[in-house]
């Protein structure tokens, strides 16, 4: 255990790091991959937690995935700016969005920098804030429900410091997670603001530096400026989804997929008048065979 503290603490040191050492595209495509890997991996596990403290480190690891996304920021900011190239990854995302319309890709963008913002993540933070504000009324009440079963002999004095203990951890959690999804509502503001940063530098280097052309220098750097944009962005967008679900998430015996698929499916009428809703909907001028299927 205390190898792996200090391999974290290594880690932490070498992603602040970022921000003044100049790093090779080579390794910057490895450090952006790692961090897809590691949103997916956070996104994926908030869905198979059944309760909220079974993932009680997520608020600090908020804050250290995004002080990585700003930092590869940094280093990938300094690569498109000074060489006019980011890495594989960030050209294979620029290419892959924007195709031949460079003006689409940029929209598609900032579509999906609003998404973020305004959505998931405002929705993610009242969330938090009024999960923190109930936790915290109600912490008198769960403590003198737990002295009433002690004194009454339904729960020994072990369970009862550990109702207790879970009660505080409930409350700090919340109360992390109300300061800690500020964290996300500032990247995705950073995030835009890098993105114009990074195409009106550009744009400016690629004409007076490069001697490109004013079609040559928006179209290469605009690309490169999404590309950055979307290797940050979308990772930022599993773990705002991520912190959405955690928090969103009541105590229960199964995970989330479980539970969505139980109750949903649980009244089958339901599902017979949404299947008769969708068979007059094919008959009213909407496209019949998707409704007939459904």
């Amino acid at each position: 255990m205390r190898r792996y503290s200090d391999i974290i603490a290594i880690a932490i040191i070498a992603i602040i790091m970022l921000i003044v050492i100049p790093v090779p595209t080579s390794l910057v495509d490895i450090l952006i991959t790692m961090n897809i890997s590691l949103s997916l991996v956070i996104f994926l596990l908030s869905m198979y937690i059944k309760e909220p403290l079974q993932f009680s480190i997520f608020p600090t690891i908020l804050l250290i995935t995004t002080l990585f996304r700003l930092s590869l920021n940094f280093s990938t900011t300094r690569l498109i700016l000074g060489k006019g190239y980011a890495g594989k990854v960030v050209n294979a995302f620029g290419n892959f969005v924007t195709g031949s319309n460079a003006v689409v890709g940029f929209i598609m963008f900032l579509i999906l920098v609003v998404v973020q913002f305004i959505v998931i993540t405002k929705g993610s933070e009242r969330v938090a804030e009024v999960s923190a504000r109930f936790t915290l009324d109600a912490m008198p009440g769960k403590q003198m429900a737990i002295d009433a079963d002690l004194n009454s002999g339904l729960i020994n004095e072990l369970e009862a410091k550990e109702r207790r203990k879970k009660i505080q951890k409930e409350a700090d959690f919340y109360g992390a997670m109300d300061g800690a999804s500020k964290f996300v509502k500032g990247d995705a503001i950073a995030g835009v603001i890098i993105t114009l940063i990074n195409i009106t530098a550009g744009f400016a280097i690629g004409m007076l530096q490069m001697d490109l052309s004013f079609t040559e220098a928006l179209s290469k750097f605009t690309i490169l400026t999404i590309g950055d944009g979307l290797v940050s962005q979308i990772p930022a967008l599993l773990i705002s989804i991520a912190a959405g679900m955690v928090v969103t998430r009541a105590a229960s015996e199964s995970d989330l997929g479980t539970d969505i698929i139980t109750q949903l499916l649980s009244e089958p009428k339901v599902l017979y008048i949404a299947a008769g809703a969708l068979l007059v909907l094919a008959f009213t001028g909407l496209p019949p065979i998707p409704n007939i299927i459904l």
